[in-house]
């Protein structure tokens, strides 16, 4: 978790820097697509700060008012890094609209596309580097961060190529269409973030794939049992909760069905290293077997 949390916060000074290059790129040329990438700079600097707020809270142990810990601040973190992309395309649109009414010339294009291009390479380093630590960690935060900062790597490629062309046509009327194309493109990414971070505050099921895999290890780790039903799931950042009834024999022993449980419990963090597994362990006769998940 402390490599999570320096993380985020080297992702605010990288956020700073590619900012101050994108700017300087607008500035030195006027060009609109250089002005929507420089602001969606801003709103990478200002997630940023929520990711590493989000990450801090997140990292909390459980205490009495939140006895399943912290996990969901990463959520809200999202949520917020969507609203706030939503705010940056608007602002880019009204730049554009302007734009294409009165399109300008691009100044020093050759300068403007070397300071751009080089931001766009420092993000697309750190966007490598926070998915492979997001995905090890299962940090929400960080993964929306990387996500957000795909599409600016992908927008500012495209951005690259339209201000060269303008350059080299002299159409000016592409720059702030590219820049049209810019605000088009995050807004679209922050409906998909938004949408996600929803499904995990509203306690949406683990993908199939991953039920798959808990499913499996209840049966390999269930030897004794009768079966397992009333099985649930959900996500909360890199915490996966898992509930279900597990049946056994009516006379077994508290101690046998207690050594079931740890196997099952072990055999699903074998695959899901922060599993938090609950079970609900009942007599024979609550089975409803084929139902459930029948035991191998």
């Amino acid at each position: 978790m402390k490599k999570v949390i320096k993380l985020a916060l080297a992702g605010i000074g990288i956020g700073v820097l590619v900012l101050a290059l994108k700017f300087a790129a607008y500035l030195l040329t006027g060009s609109v697509a250089f002005y929507s990438d420089a602001l969606e700079s801003i709103v990478n600097v200002a997630t940023a700060v929520t990711a590493f707020i989000a990450v801090r809270v997140s990292a909390r142990p459980p205490d009495a008012n939140h006895p399943y810990g912290h996990h969901k601040a990463e959520y809200i973190s999202a949520v917020v890094e969507g609203v706030l992309i939503v705010i940056a395309a608007i602002a880019i649109l009204q730049k554009a609209y302007f734009g294409l009414i009165s399109p300008q010339p691009i100044q020093a294009p050759a300068i403007g596309l070397l300071i751009n291009g080089l931001a766009t390479a420092v993000n697309g380093l750190w966007c490598v580097v926070l998915f492979r630590v997001g995905g090890r960690r299962r940090s929400p935060a960080l993964l929306a961060d990387a996500r957000h900062l795909l599409t600016d790597v992908a927008t500012s490629l495209g951005v690259f190529i339209g201000v060269a062309l303008v350059a080299l046509t002299g159409w000016l009327i592409l720059d702030p269409l590219v820049a049209v194309l810019v605000a088009l493109n995050i807004l679209w990414w922050g409906w998909v973030l938004v949408r996600k971070s929803i499904g995990g505050l509203m306690d949406e099921a683990v993908p199939e794939d991953e039920l798959d895999k808990i499913r499996q290890a209840i049966s390999t780790g269930a030897q004794g049992a009768i079966e397992a039903h009333d099985l649930r799931t959900r996500h909360a950042a890199r915490a996966t909760f898992v509930q279900f009834h597990l049946v056994v024999p009516g006379d077994m022993s508290v101690a046998a069905s207690h050594e079931i449980c740890d196997r099952i419990e072990a055999a699903i963090r074998s695959d899901i290293p922060d599993a938090v597994v609950t079970i609900h362990v009942e007599p024979e006769h609550k089975a409803k077997h084929p139902g459930g998940v029948p035991v191998i």
